[in-house]
């Protein structure tokens, strides 16, 4: 008989509780306070330093070009050969350090220099990281898990606008920067320290040693990977390019003052959070590229809504609309990516889909920026990412419903087949 080898969720309980603690506070460090964060001050730089749009948009952009590209599969590699931890404590401090640094800026070389802090920090300690730390420690329960971390990321969305009101209005918008950097490093970091890569159960253990390899060359000659790629980035450049303009719209344009543009922008991220649990609850009961599918056309159906956004209360309606879809988004890669490629080559895959996300994340809110500088309205713009959205849905309806390999984990798969042996 087959040696069982007990899956990850049979593990002491508050081993789990805290990696997904971990991840957590993590993921609403880095993305929650400093990703969804930094928009929010954008109007100031363009007022105070006469910086365009395309300006204030560009220091995303060309950091996560530089980056994203020529480091995404070496931070990737690192995670899947050192584990995330060594990696998240270094994305950590390049995150925090990066707010404060921007904090000092008055001048656009310095700008991009400490965007570049931004997209070490968002790449060695955001998702990746934690992706795989989730995977590692669960099993049949990894859609909540991951719904649940990924919570992090709304509730620092959440938070920061009313947080940077409120610390702007006390220490100017220079010193609430430099408040927020520091508040990532103290809040995060700690946590991270302690957290262990992998189970050390004795059984997990051996299972790995005797497992083979796991060659990414598979991967890479498998169309669906592709698929998976191309549907993933243009779903998150949508959401990305719609995300950072956001503030700019609704204050610049529409002219809605500050404290009602961070309600808004609130509600945004609020309903993001029910959005992560109700998407991570779907995809523990439902196949995932359903699920998936799902988001990519919630994602498509609320960008429209901003052309309507005077009417009376239809920002509230965008802003539930769009915060549901943000929620599953960024969640839902990773576990698709799991079923369809497993878990030990998942650092190296997301890696990959990663950068290739950071590229439209980072060049589609400056396209935007840059249409609206030239044509004076968000037109064209928004219209950029319904069609964006549109062809994301498209290729994730190309996708298998099921895993293109063995649904089991590697570890489990090579323990049994030694068994029987």
């Amino acid at each position: 008989m087959a040696t069982q080898i007990a899956p990850a969720d049979h593990r002491p309980r508050w081993q789990q509780l805290y990696v997904a603690a971990v991840s957590f506070f993590a993921l609403f460090s880095i993305v929650g306070l400093a990703l969804y964060g930094l928009p929010f001050f954008y109007d100031h730089m363009v007022t105070d330093f006469g910086w365009s749009r395309t300006q204030v948009t560009s220091g995303n952009a060309i950091s996560k070009l530089i980056v994203g590209p020529l480091f995404g599969f070496a931070a990737g590699y690192l995670v899947d050969k050192l584990g995330p931890r060594r990696v998240m404590l270094t994305g950590i401090l390049m995150a925090g350090t990066a707010l404060i640094g921007l904090s000092y800026t008055s001048s656009i070389w310095m700008f991009y220099l400490f965007y570049l802090f931004n997209a070490f920090g968002y790449l060695f300690g955001g998702p990746l990281p934690n992706q795989v730390l989730i995977s590692r420690w669960f099993d049949r329960a990894r859609g909540k898990a991951m719904g649940f971390a990924y919570v992090g990321i709304g509730v620092g969305g959440t938070v920061v606008p009313l947080l940077a009101v409120a610390l702007i209005e006390q220490f100017g918008w220079q010193g609430a920067l430099r408040a927020i950097g520091i508040i990532i490093i103290a809040l995060s970091f700690p946590l991270a320290f302690f957290v262990k890569d992998a189970p050390s159960d004795e059984a997990s253990v051996k299972a790995a040693r005797a497992a083979p390899s796991a060659p990414l060359s598979s991967v890479l000659r498998n169309k669906y990977f592709y698929l998976l790629a191309i549907g993933s980035m243009c779903s998150i450049g949508a959401v990305g390019g719609a995300n950072q303009h956001l503030k700019l719209f609704f204050g610049l344009d529409l002219g809605i003052e500050e404290g009602r543009v961070a309600t808004i922008v609130s509600l945004v991220l609020a309903s993001s959070i029910a959005g992560r649990l109700f998407m991570g609850w779907l995809a523990d009961r439902l196949p995932r590229k359903y699920v998936m599918l799902l988001i990519y056309s919630l994602v498509a159906g609320s960008i429209p809504l901003l052309f309507i956004a005077r009417q009376p209360g239809m920002v509230y309606i965008f802003a539930v609309i769009f915060g549901v879809a943000l929620g599953g988004d960024y969640m839902i890669i990773p576990l698709m990516a799991a079923d369809l490629f497993g878990v030990r080559v998942l650092g190296r895959v997301m890696g990959i889909v990663l950068t290739a996300d950071g590229v439209a994340e980072a060049t589609i809110p400056m396209l935007v920026g840059y249409m609206r500088d030239t044509s004076g309205n968000y037109v064209s713009g928004f219209s950029t990412l319904i069609g964006l959205a549109a062809v994301g849905a498209v290729a994730v309806a190309l996708l298998p419903r099921g895993p293109v390999a063995d649904r089991r984990e590697p570890v489990v798969a090579a323990a049994e087949a030694a068994a029987s042996a």
